[in-house]
């Protein structure tokens, strides 16, 4: 559910007031660039997704409810949007944490005050993530950000791809296990369970 000034918000920008919509895009275009960029793997599709993305919630926010949470609601039309761009490419290019603006949260990764040693460690772990990330299939990749860089539950994720929430916990285990795999295979690591 939406938190209280958000809904009032929302009430507003369904009556039409654009300035009420024109906030909500501030408070959330960030956070659904950053998810559509690390899919699509260029910024112009990016923006040109995100500026979708919002325009079809703009045209489809009269239907939105109040016990739907509106972040969830927002993600879900970028997911539909992206996975159309998809289908048309046919593949997908993952974005480096690096490549990201500055100030983003993942650069909090590397720390400047850690020793440089430990600093180029992050770096690489860093880097053996997004390689794995990169060879999972686009469903698996998708799920775990919205899980573990989205931090969404999965009922939110269950709303967002249109699942059920028992699929949403299969698909994460399945991805984890996958990532897992993937991250032995460049480490040379095993572990058995």
């Amino acid at each position: 559910m939406a938190d209280e000034a958000e809904s009032r918000l929302i009430a507003r920008a369904q009556t039409g007031d654009h300035r009420a919509f024109a906030e909500l895009v501030r408070q959330h275009q960030d956070r659904v660039f950053r998810f559509i960029l690390r899919l699509v793997g260029t910024r112009e599709d990016a923006m040109d997704l995100t500026q979708e993305t919002f325009m079809k919630a703009h045209q489809a926010l009269p239907g939105w409810r109040p016990e739907a949470q509106f972040r969830t609601w927002l993600f879900r039309i970028a997911h539909n949007a992206t996975l159309d761009v998809l289908r048309r490419r046919g593949r997908i290019e993952f974005v480096s944490f690096a490549d990201l603006p500055a100030g983003e949260e993942e650069h909090a990764l590397l720390d400047p005050a850690r020793h440089p040693d430990a600093r180029l460690a992050d770096r690489q772990s860093i880097e053996l993530l997004e390689r794995t990330l990169r060879e999972l299939p686009f469903g698996q990749c998708e799920i775990l950000l919205l899980r573990e860089v989205e931090a969404m539950s999965y009922t939110e994720i269950a709303t967002a791809l249109g699942i059920a929430e028992g699929t949403v916990k299969s698909r994460i285990a399945r991805a984890r296990s996958a990532a897992l795999a993937g991250y032995q295979r460049h480490t040379g690591e095993h572990r058995d369970e």
